[in-house]
C-alpha cells in the first residue's frame, strides 16, 4: 500500500515541476515584453535543468523566449556580439527540437531572426574592421559562418581578419578548415554604377543586374571573373605553420592542395613562396620556371612572379616580371605602381649618404651629384605613376605620391595640375 503512495507522490512531483516551469516561461515572456531581458534570462535559468524533460512544445517555447532576450540584449548592445551569438544558439536548438517533434511553432521566426543575427554580426564585424579592432571582426565573422556554414565566404573573411589582426592562432584553426571544405571562392562578379550614388554595385547574378539597368537605376554593366583564393590561403596557411616551426607540415599542406587542384596555378606560387621563405632557391626557381611554362600569358602570374622577386630583394627580375605583366595588360595598374615602388627604393641610400654630408666643398660636389641622381630617380618614377593615376584615379595614395614628386622636381605647372583633380 505504501509503494502505490511513493507512485502517486512521484506523479504528483512531476506535474508539480512543469507546471512551475511553465508559470518560469510565462514570467520570462511578461518581463521580456516588459522590457527586462535581463530578468526574463535570470527566470530562464531557475528552469533550465527542467527543461531537458519536458514536452517538445514547452522545450520550444523555452528556446524561443531565450533567444528572444538575448536579442534583445544585443539591440540594446549590451555585450553585442556576445548575445548575437547566444540568441543564435538558442534559436538553432528550438528548430532542432520542432524539427525532431514534427510540430513547427516557432520555427519560421527563429529562422528569420537567425538570418537577422547573421546579417548584424557581418555590419558589426565589418564596422571593427574600421577602426582596427580585428581580432573582434574575425570572431564576429566566424559566428556567421557558423549560423549558415553554405555560406562559406564568410570563414576566408574571419580568416583573412585574422591575419589582418595578426592573431596567427586565431586564424590557424579557420584556414586549415578552409583547407577541409577546399574552399575556392572562384567565380563571377556582376556589377553595374548606381545612376543616384555613382558607386558601383554588386548583383547576385546577371539578370539581377542587367533588369537594374533595364529600370534605369543602373548603367554601365560589368561583368568579371573572380579568380581563385586557394593560392592565397594556402600561403597564409604555410606562413603560419612555418612561423610555428612546422615547416613540413607547410609542405605537405601545398602540395596536397596542388593534388587536389592540379590547374589551379597560383597554388604553384603559393608553394614558390614558400620555398623562397624556407632558404631554397634551386626549388623556387624550378617552381617559377613551372609556372612560366604553364601559362606565360597570364598577367597575374606574370605580375605574382614580380611580387616574389621583390620579396626576395631581386630587383632586376622584378622590375622584369612587372614590365612582362604591363606587356601582356598594358591596363594592370598595379605593375605600373610596383614598379614605380621598386624604383623608388633606391632613393633611399642616396638621401641616408646625403644626411651624412657636411659643408666641405668636397662634400658639396657630392650633395649635388647626389642631388642629381635622386632627381633622375624621380623622373623615371613619373611615366608609371601618371598612367597608375590614369588608370585608377581614386587612389589617393597614388596621386599623393605622384604629387611629391612633381614638388621635389619644382614641376610647379604639374603639381597645380594635379592637385585640381585630387
Amino acid at each position: 500500500m505504501k509503494g502505490k503512495y511513493v507512485i502517486l507522490a512521484s506523479a504528483l512531483l512531476i506535474s508539480v515541476a512543469t507546471f512551475a516551469q511553465k508559470d518560469q516561461i510565462k514570467s520570462a515572456e511578461k518581463a521580456l515584453k516588459g522590457g527586462d531581458a535581463q530578468g526574463a534570462l535570470t527566470i530562464l535559468k531557475d528552469a533550465e535543468n527542467l527543461v531537458v524533460n519536458a514536452k517538445d512544445v514547452e522545450q520550444a517555447q523555452y528556446y524561443f523566449v531565450t533567444g528572444n532576450a538575448y536579442l534583445d540584449l544585443a539591440n540594446k548592445k549590451v555585450e553585442e556580439s556576445k548575445n548575437l551569438s547566444l540568441a543564435a544558439e538558442a534559436y538553432k536548438k528550438l528548430i532542432e527540437v520542432e524539427k525532431t517533434s514534427g510540430k513547427l511553432k516557432y520555427s519560421t521566426q527563429a529562422a528569420a531572426s537567425i538570418t537577422d543575427i547573421k546579417g548584424k554580426l557581418i555590419n558589426s564585424a565589418i564596422a571593427d574592421s574600421k577602426v582596427n579592432k580585428n581580432a573582434e571582426g574575425a570572431k564576429k565573422l566566424y559566428d556567421a559562418y557558423l549560423l549558415d556554414k553554405k555560406d562559406t565566404i564568410n570563414l576566408y573573411y574571419a580568416a583573412s581578419t585574422a591575419v589582418n589582426a595578426q592573431d596567427f592562432d586565431l586564424a590557424l584553426p579557420m584556414y586549415e578548415e578552409l583547407k577541409k571544405i577546399n574552399f575556392s571562392g572562384k567565380g563571377t562578379s556582376y556589377t553595374a554604377v548606381n545612376k543616384a550614388s555613382g558607386n558601383e554595385d554588386g548583383f547576385n547574378t546577371a539578370n539581377e543586374r542587367d533588369l537594374a539597368v533595364k529600370l534605369g537605376t543602373h548603367e554601365k554593366p560589368k561583368t568579371e571573373p573572380i579568380p581563385s583564393k586557394r593560392g592565397e590561403i594556402y600561403k597564409n596557411l604555410a606562413l603560419i605553420l612555418v612561423q610555428k616551426g612546422r615547416t613540413e607540415d607547410a609542405k605537405k599542406a601545398v602540395a596536397d592542395a596542388r593534388k587536389t587542384n592540379p590547374d589551379d596555378s597560383s597554388l604553384i606560387l603559393t608553394e614558390a613562396n614558400l620555398y623562397l621563405e624556407t632558404k631554397d632557391y634551386e626549388t623556387y626557381k624550378k617552381l617559377v620556371g613551372e609556372a612560366l611554362q604553364k601559362e606565360p600569358n597570364n598577367a597575374d602570374l606574370v605580375f605574382n612572379l614580380g611580387v616574389l622577386s621583390g620579396n626576395a630583394k631581386n630587383t632586376a627580375d622584378a622590375e622584369k616580371y612587372y614590365l612582362k605583366a604591363i606587356e601582356i595588360n598594358p591596363n594592370y595598374t598595379n605593375a605600373y605602381l610596383n614598379l614605380a615602388a621598386l624604383k623608388l627604393e633606391a632613393e633611399k641610400p642616396i638621401i641616408d649618404e646625403m644626411n651624412k654630408l657636411g659643408t666641405s666643398d668636397k662634400d658639396t660636389k657630392r650633395y649635388n651629384v647626389l642631388k642629381a641622381q635622386r632627381e633622375n630617380v624621380f623622373r623615371g618614377v613619373i611615366p608609371y605613376l601618371k598612367k597608375a593615376n590614369e588608370l585608377d584615379p581614386k587612389n589617393e595614395d597614388v596621386s599623393k605620391t605622384l604629387l611629391g614628386v612633381y614638388k621635389a622636381l619644382e614641376m610647379t605647372a604639374e603639381a597645380k595640375a594635379l592637385k585640381a583633380t585630387m
